[in-house]
């Protein structure tokens, strides 16, 4: 038996204003998540990105093809029904920080990440008022309360919708900082790369390998996708 896969069954997909934000229309029916709520979302520009997913589909739903979607279904199904734990969950990586753990060599490895991380960690100095310490190696390094209380407050700080992009930040990047670099405007792509110094350095000494590189470039895009569903979350 092949397996079953869901059909187009609308015609028209539009945004239309309604109480609480913007929706989309399947020929008049409300799009809801697979947790059966609809999505109703703060911006009119987000709404129409989703349904201009809707409208590009062929016969055969595509989900994949569908990132806006499946980021306001995981905002409105999982995010706003429990945004203060997910909002502690995210804090936690503030305490074991990508940028935190450094090379002890060889040389060349051990510049490009001070070039590339120290600017990163200062940023998170001035602006969030996180100072965190940095360590050789894997061993986990205490970071200073009242740096780890200032994350935490940064990420408090988004609303349940930012959320959503900044969980994509951080998880695919192992960086708080970036993650909150990028939810405050930075750019996406040299954030990307600088969460990619150790794989990159790996890569150049020993080659490519061709499924690393193909998942990286699957994450380089999710990342780049979350820039471009806060970039519209955003917009008015």
């Amino acid at each position: 038996m092949s397996e079953w896969k869901a059909k187009r069954f609308w015609t028209d997909a539009a945004v239309e204003r309604v109480e609480g934000g913007h929706a989309v229309r399947l020929d008049g029916r409300p799009v809801m998540s697979p947790g059966k709520r609809e999505l109703v979302m703060p911006s009119p520009m987000l709404a129409a990105g989703v349904a201009s997913e809707w409208a590009a589909q062929g016969e055969v739903i595509a989900p994949l093809s569908m990132p806006l979607t499946r980021a306001v279904n995981t905002t409105v199904d999982k995010v706003v029904p429990q945004a203060g734990a997910v909002a502690a969950h995210l804090g936690e990586y503030g305490e074991s920080d990508l940028l935190c753990y450094r090379a002890a060599g060889p040389d060349g490895l051990v510049a490009r990440q001070v070039a590339a991380w120290d600017p990163m960690l200062d940023w998170a100095d001035e602006v969030l008022g996180a100072r965190l310490a940095v360590t050789q190696g894997v061993i986990p390094v205490p970071q200073p309360a009242n740096a780890v209380e200032a994350l935490h407050a940064a990420v408090g700080a988004a609303t349940p919708w930012e959320l959503t992009a900044l969980s994509e930040f951080v998880t695919l990047s192992g960086s708080l900082v970036l993650g909150l670099a990028a939810l405050a405007g930075r750019d996406a792509d040299d954030l990307w790369s600088r969460s990619r110094i150790d794989e990159d350095w790996q890569a150049e000494q020993w080659g490519v390998d061709d499924e690393a590189a193909a998942l990286a470039a699957s994450k380089r895009d999710a990342f780049l996708q979350a820039r471009r569903y806060l970039d519209l979350l955003a917009a008015t």
